[in-house]
């Protein structure tokens, strides 16, 4: 057992009420996660061109939050730190993609179900990686069922359930031109200025919005179900994602691309819908909260906080003035680089500023070249047609600074003013200027670390460097490695 994981070692707590919330009145709870999906890239977000009616219905009848994020922007520690409510540095072997689930910290599916909840998993839930491997039976996210349906035959009326949906979509592969085959067209896209404005770019991020429209469908559908069962409105929905779209500078990377998640919630029974909120929030927020919402009280290891007291309030904007940041990062993602290591990032996010510490400057953020596996899938070895138009830039000033932005070796410090630089393309932490920004949100990040047992910040972060790269992820090393 490691020193540094506070509290890991205690065995799952019993489930004790925090409040008189009788069974009847308990919410059911359903859980939809797209798998590879940035929050610019939703109907009710903004964005003219993806098809959402679902999400947006959602948004529209529920609560829209406009600034939440993932813990890292990579499946594995991302689906591990919203199921456990803590910080995904706290999960050891978990805190990797494709490792081994240490089955040492507390679970919210878990807590529910010994509080007499139904629960089910559709599709992908924690991983990927080995839940098995320290005596799990089952996904950390549920027992695999059908599909909803078949799920909610199963559950006896007045029983409440919670259901982890996970698509696999917008994760690649994409089947090249879906996109315009779905009938969305190459002009109406807003190319963001991090990847090339070509035809083809256009066409891939088609391709990425075809399967978030299948995503939605696949939401509506059990919205129906829902709703002909008469259970809709005591159902506490959630739709958000894992990390951001598989871009270059957008998944596995600590920028908004990578980290800024949609997150809408409905749940009419208690909240109060048509609202906008600002405050900053974290998918670690999402276990404590629906432990409240069940009446259950939050094991202390949770570094998440409940979204009730906001959800209920019935206020839009800023509602909370404490939450006003978020704390990410990421450990190993793909195995693409020498000696298997990972690119160690941890970064604080304000409404003005984003800072980054790269605890491992000396690395390639995005994998060893030329193969920068990072990008895309692993397995991948061509690239999509995005990473290809960036990678393959002939020459042209303009793309090979993008190519530098994707793929370039990165300093210790970065700084991105977003009021000025909305898309974080202008580190400023070199510039005196912001001196004095750039040391206040330092020692905030480095204050937040510590108190809450992060390797990186005890001088143990190597630990992350160590741990088992699960075999069922292609290794993929550039030639003569």
């Amino acid at each position: 057992m490691n020193s540094w994981l506070p509290f890991l070692a205690l065995a799952l707590p019993a489930v004790l009420l925090a409040s008189p919330v009788r069974a009847a009145t308990r919410p059911n709870i359903l859980v939809c996660i797209a798998d590879d999906a940035s929050w610019h890239h939703f109907g009710a977000n903004g964005d003219p061109v993806v098809r959402t009616p679902a999400f947006d219905r959602v948004a529209r009848e529920g609560v829209s939050f406009r600034h939440a994020f993932t813990s890292s922007p990579s499946c594995t520690p991302a689906r591990g730190a919203l199921l456990t409510g803590q910080h995904f540095w706290r999960l050891g072997e978990a805190g990797n993609l494709w490792s081994r689930w240490p089955n040492t910290a507390p679970v919210y599916p878990d807590l529910l179900a010994q509080a007499g909840y139904r629960v089910g998993l559709q599709g992908k839930g924690w991983g990927p990686g080995d839940f098995k491997f320290h005596g799990r039976t089952h996904n950390p996210a549920g027992s695999a069922v059908k599909d909803f349906a078949t799920f909610l035959e199963g559950t006896p009326r007045g029983t409440p359930f919670c259901f982890w949906f996970g698509s696999t979509d917008p994760h690649r592969l994409y089947d090249r031109g879906s996109g315009l085959k779905a009938g969305l067209r190459l002009e109406d896209v807003s190319v963001p200025p991090f990847l090339p404005d070509t035809p083809a770019v256009r066409s891939d991020l088609l391709d990425y919005y075809a399967e978030i429209e299948r995503f939605d469908r696949d939401i509506g559908a059990m919205l129906k179900v829902l709703e002909a069962r008469g259970e809709l409105d005591n159902t506490l929905v959630v739709i958000t994602s894992d990390n951001g779209f598989p871009f270059p500078r957008g998944k596995a990377t600590c920028y908004d691309a990578g980290t800024r998640m949609p997150l809408v919630i409905r749940w009419p029974a208690r909240v109060p819908g048509g609202r906008v909120v600002d405050d900053f929030v974290s998918l670690t927020d999402l276990a404590p909260t629906f432990l409240e919402a069940a009446g259950l009280k939050p094991p202390r290891e949770m570094t998440g906080r409940s979204l009730l007291p906001l959800l209920t309030s019935g206020k839009s904007g800023l509602v909370e003035r404490r939450r006003d940041r978020a704390f990410f990062g990421r450990e190993r993602h793909a195995n693409v680089r020498e000696n298997d290591w990972g690119y160690p990032i941890r970064a604080i996010r304000t409404k003005d500023f984003l800072y980054l510490r790269n605890f491992a400057p000396d690395r390639w953020p995005a994998g060893d070249p030329p193969i920068y596996g990072d990008v895309d899938q692993a397995n991948d070895i061509a690239g999509s047609p995005s990473k290809q138009a960036v990678v393959e830039h002939g020459g042209d000033p303009a793309i090979q600074r993008l190519f530098e932005l994707a793929f370039g070796k990165r300093p210790a410090e970065e700084l991105y003013d977003l009021r000025a630089d909305l898309w974080q393309m202008n580190n400023v932490a070199g510039d005196p200027r912001y001196a004095r920004q750039l040391k206040r949100l330092a020692a905030d990040l480095m204050r937040e670390l510590k108190r809450t047992g992060d390797p990186r910040a005890t001088g143990e972060g190597d630990t992350f460097d160590r741990y088992h790269y699960v075999s069922g992820g292609t290794v993929v090393r550039p030639r003569g490695q």
